[in-house]
């Protein structure tokens, strides 16, 4: 990915931790974007569809299909991870957002948990009576006809599942959304964006969006498409020199590929790396760093 790509402001999904709700978006700098570039952001990562600027295409539903991560968690730090399919939110006058998906989230001990739920933007998210395991196969949903928006769950692994129709005063479709996020949580004075969990790689397939009478994959030429890449600052490098040197706080990335085939496959993938200083390169986590490597050893 081009190192000048553009960073945008992204509408977060509030945290149910929250003690109050409220639309926010994650803070970041905009810069021009070279063609083909992936966008950045702090809090999403996967695909966009979007309606070209020759059509001006809305979207009336949005799909996909993923399986709930396993992950990888550490004691020390509460980590989160959300999966999900949904219409708008992504425009930085948004106000609106609806979404359905899975949380696989670490607590501060180290366990993993993982819960389903529906969000409608600025409402406050809903848990889905869906139990949800690492590894299941899920499919989602979300289609919106005027001011009423379908949301639906399937766990197909399991057989479970779940649809509700709800009405809300605030709606945007302009934008079909494939995420993995970094969700957020909110208290009155404002949002902040959570630690990333490690959730190793979550592949999406049969993403597809419907505008008008045509349904089409992701990267679709009818409408355009934006391959985002999440990167966030992470909890402090843990390892040592034999000085007593600590490293500095590590960058989390999630990436996502390349969309393609008829019904719009692509994968996201977690890793974490030291920031760049003079002369290294970069470095997945848990790679072993010899000896004095970076250290401040005889100055």
């Amino acid at each position: 990915m081009a190192s000048d790509s553009v960073i945008v402001p992204r509408l977060t999904r509030l945290r149910r931790c929250a003690l109050a709700w409220a639309i926010t978006l994650a803070l970041l700098a905009l810069a021009a974007a070279p063609a083909g570039a992936s966008t950045l952001s702090s809090n999403w990562a996967g695909w966009v569809a979007l309606g070209s600027s020759s059509s001006h295409a809305s979207f009336s539903s949005v799909s996909g299909t993923w399986q709930v991560p396993k992950v990888s968690c550490a004691s020390g730090q509460s980590t989160y991870s959300a999966a999900w399919v949904g219409l708008g939110g992504y425009a930085q006058d948004s106000n609106a957002l609806e979404q359905v998906g899975v949380d696989a989230d670490c607590s501060r001990s180290g366990q993993p948990h993982y819960d389903s739920w529906y969000e409608l933007i600025p409402a406050a998210p809903v848990s889905i009576d869906i139990p949800v395991h690492a590894g299941d196969e899920m499919t989602g949903s979300v289609t919106v006809h005027g001011n009423h928006v379908t949301l639906r769950l399937r766990n197909l692994t399991t057989g479970a599942r779940y649809s509700t129709t709800r009405h809300t005063s605030e709606i945007d479709v302009s934008s079909a959304d494939w995420i993995l996020e970094a969700p957020s949580s909110c208290t009155p004075a404002g949002c902040q964006t959570l630690p990333l969990a490690d959730f190793g790689n979550v592949s999406f397939s049969a993403a597809t969006a419907t505008s008008g009478a045509h349904t089409g994959p992701v990267q679709d030429p009818r409408w355009s498409a934006e391959q985002i890449e999440l990167r966030q600052g992470a909890r402090p490098g843990t390892a040592r020199f034999a000085n007593g040197h600590v490293l500095p706080a590590n960058e989390v990335i999630a990436a996502s590929s390349a969309a393609g085939g008829p019904l719009g496959a692509f994968s996201v993938q977690w890793s974490e790396h030291q920031p760049l200083g003079e002369g290294h390169r970069p470095r997945s986590f848990g790679e072993a760093v010899p000896f004095g490597e970076g250290s401040n050893a005889g100055s």
